[in-house]
């Protein structure tokens, strides 16, 4: 289709891309504008096995990947928040995984928007701002903890890079933080969430990141604890006297972790009930037009 031959470039062509969207927008000129300038996030999607498409969100557009849970992402720029940045190249990503049947499922896999107050702190993922190399590899890594990652990574793509070698002149205790490669990615990811904990606007916001960590089946004291007993359990493989001794260890440390989860189990509804009540959101009558895309560059034509 045009719509593919516009926007892939010469060297994933060889590929296996997963199909275009289903729809009759597909065809045209306008939609085929949109795709060429978010072919940066949609092609190595589709290179994974998932289905992309380009619609408008709240404010501006956005692209939506289905995910073979029929959960989907949303990756968007910010939403409602000026910017003169052309389309498909906004000051920061963020991508959300949501899930039609379960309003309960509400998930932050990446955020590098920059902040609009300018007390909260700022989050880690914040210095990649627009670039897509961070964001798809965000996804890539929770996709493949979810197990709804289609297709391996292309042969060229790692999806964590060793760490670099240190260099003369660098500091070795991480504090050159701009430069080096993220290495403890599941603390920047609780880092993270301490981040958006900090600069929660309100006590239902701060109860759902709470829900994150205590959710009794799903959340990270539960994964905890089950990850403490199978460290425990790797102990025991070595058959050693000491090998036990850390064994019983880890057992106590999962047993502590889980029985935090049972002291803090009804923290979430404690701080979502600290929230004032609140009107009932307003929603227009008809939907927000999407704003006029700005003119393509012309092409040149032999």
């Amino acid at each position: 289709m045009a719509a593919d031959g516009a926007s892939t470039p010469e060297v994933h062509t060889a590929a296996a891309l997963a199909p275009l969207p289903d729809h009759r927008n597909v065809d045209a000129p306008q939609w085929q504008e949109l795709w060429r300038r978010h072919a940066h996030i949609t092609t190595p999607l589709r290179e994974r096995g998932l289905v992309c498409d380009v619609e408008f969100g709240l404010s501006t557009y956005i692209v939506r990947v289905s995910l073979p849970d029929r959960s989907y992402l949303i990756i968007s720029p910010p939403q409602e928040s000026s910017s003169d940045r052309p389309t498909g190249d906004p000051e920061g990503w963020v991508a959300t995984r949501e899930h039609p049947d379960d309003q309960g499922l509400f998930e932050i896999v990446f955020d590098s928007a920059p902040s609009n107050d300018p007390r909260a702190p700022q989050r880690p993922e914040a210095r990649h701002g627009g670039s897509p190399e961070p964001l798809i590899e965000a996804i890539d890594h929770r996709l493949a903890q979810l197990g709804l990652l289609p297709h391996p990574l292309p042969p060229t793509t790692t999806p964590h890079p060793a760490p670099p070698t240190p260099q003369a002149g660098k500091a070795l205790d991480g504090c050159d933080t701009a430069e080096r490669t993220p290495v403890y990615v599941y603390g920047d990811a609780m880092r993270a969430l301490t981040d958006r904990l900090n600069g929660a606007e309100s006590h239902a916001d701060a109860a759902a990141l709470l829900h994150q960590i205590l959710e009794p089946r799903d959340g990270l004291l539960a994964h905890l604890g089950e990850f403490f007993e199978a460290a425990g359990e790797k102990a025991k493989e070595t058959e050693e006297d000491d090998g036990f001794d850390l064994s019983y260890d880890l057992a106590d440390a999962a047993a502590e972790v889980r029985n935090l989860g049972e002291v803090l189990h009804v923290a979430e509804d404690r701080m979502r009930a600290l929230s004032p009540l609140m009107p009932a959101p307003r929603f227009p009558s008809a939907p927000v037009p999407a704003p006029p895309l700005p003119a393509a560059p012309p092409r040149h034509t032999r």
